[in-house]
């Protein structure tokens, strides 16, 4: 399927939005030539139509043969209708041929987003979605609705049952969240895509994690701030070398393979981890293996990061045995979820040495509503005591740039839907991603 544009006088326009003519001739335009069937025709940028028949003739005098008259033209005498089209078209266009288009106004896709997102994100939105798409915004949704797409990382029952028009739900995010999963387990009619806009600020939260965790930035900074340099003077330096060692990166998808990038420029062998491994390696790891090969992995990895989605298969993914794993002065960095690594496992290695430092911005627990904001702790043992844990409180896609990202991709998945075309993204609600 695809769109094009064509310019029209308006009064020919006002005839046709009048719904008094269901052809429309016009000859030899390049932008039209190759539409089919099932294609949509966008008069002066503002009006969209389903293209219903379409005829190809070799001049007037055979489409005239062929086509009614009175639909082409329906204020013109049939037979002048001739000769007020040679009027209008020099010769030279009549030997280029003529198409008659059969039309009707398209349907158009109506998309609800849950979230309300800032007037500019929906500006950017709006100004890149195409004609025919219909957007509404708000958490609340009224009685039956309309709506063929869902914009939202966490619908209710009532949301995904209101429309009963809706086919799609769009999780503008990475990963599902697991009672999402559950949930849409008895609505298989329901196809579910996410966003990969985050891909690039979580990749450098990653990375940045890594740095500060690694070189022990954090204790640096806070003890220079009490005017105390007594650090600088450590017979062993905590900090360690990241040149000429090993990072293994598990879930090597958007994020994962910005994260790999990254380490390669900095020296690093770069080990990955992906659930269908289509090759051995590429141009950016050294090597690709199946998550069966975690464990002589591990043996190997002096940098563990993290970026899977949650799923009952990766939930303690990486538990006492596997940290246990590790090489001595291995660092952990965390951004996919929390969960993948068991909490009191990794508390330990961290707090015995086992572990060298990590990074951590996916947590155990999170607040459960505004007021809880400012009290909750972010897991049931005492990260926060340990000079060689990095915390971030889940930030890693967030910059001043993320909302402009975002708009971008979620206008293009809509777009597909609109266009009849595949929407890219689509989570597989078995595996979870």
């Amino acid at each position: 399927m695809q769109t094009k544009t064509l310019w029209i006088k308006e009064a020919y326009l006002r005839q046709i939005l009048d719904g008094r003519k269901t052809i429309e001739v016009r000859v030899a335009y390049s932008n039209i030539t190759g539409l089919q069937t099932g294609d949509r025709l966008l008069l002066n940028e503002k009006h969209l139509y389903a293209i219903r028949r379409v005829g190809r003739y070799a001049n007037f005098d055979e489409m005239l043969e062929t086509e009614d008259p009175i639909a082409i033209a329906p204020d013109t005498n049939p037979d002048q209708l001739l000769d007020r089209i040679r009027a209008i078209y020099p010769p030279e266009k009549e030997r280029l041929g003529t198409i008659a288009l059969e039309i009707e106004p398209a349907p158009t896709l109506n998309v609800h987003m849950l979230y309300d997102y800032g007037q500019q994100e929906l500006d950017l939105l709006r100004s890149q979605l195409q004609p025919g798409i219909i957007l509404t915004v708000g958490k609340d949704i009224a009685g039956e609705s309309e709506y063929h797409v869902l914009v939202g990382g966490r619908p209710n029952r009532q949301q995904l049952t209101s429309s009963p028009n809706l086919h799609t739900l769009i999780v503008p995010w990475v990963g599902i969240p697991l009672e999402t999963r559950d949930l849409l387990a008895g609505y298989p009619h329901i196809a579910v895509h996410n966003l990969h806009h985050n891909a690039a600020p979580t990749a450098e939260l990653a990375i940045a994690l890594l740095f500060a965790a690694t070189k022990f930035i954090i204790p640096y900074d806070r003890t220079l701030r009490q005017n105390d340099w007594s650090m600088r003077y450590l017979e062993r330096s905590q900090a360690r070398l990241l040149d000429g060692k090993t990072a293994l990166v598990l879930g090597y998808g958007a994020i994962g393979k910005r994260i790999a990038q990254a380490c390669r420029a900095l020296g690093m062998t770069v080990l990955a981890v992906k659930r269908k491994p289509a090759q051995a390696s590429d141009d950016v790891a050294h090597e690709i293996r199946a998550p069966q090969d975690l464990h002589e992995l591990l043996t190997r990895a002096d940098a563990l990061l993290i970026c899977l989605p949650l799923t009952r298969e990766t939930e303690d993914l990486i538990g006492e045995k596997e940290l246990a794993m590790l090489p001595e002065n291995s660092v952990l960095v965390n951004v996919g979820r929390g969960p993948i690594v068991n909490e009191e496992a990794l508390y330990n290695a961290l707090r015995d040495g086992q572990l060298h430092a990590a990074g951590l911005d996916v947590w155990y627990n999170y607040p459960s509503d505004k007021e809880s904001r400012s009290n909750t702790p972010p897991a049931s043992v005492p990260f926060h005591k340990l000079d060689n844990v990095v915390m971030s409180p889940h930030r890693g896609g967030d910059t001043v740039e993320t909302g402009r990202l975002r708009m971008p991709h979620l206008a293009n998945l809509l777009n597909c839907a609109n266009e009849g075309m595949p929407i890219p993204n689509k989570v597989n609600l078995k595996s979870g991603y």
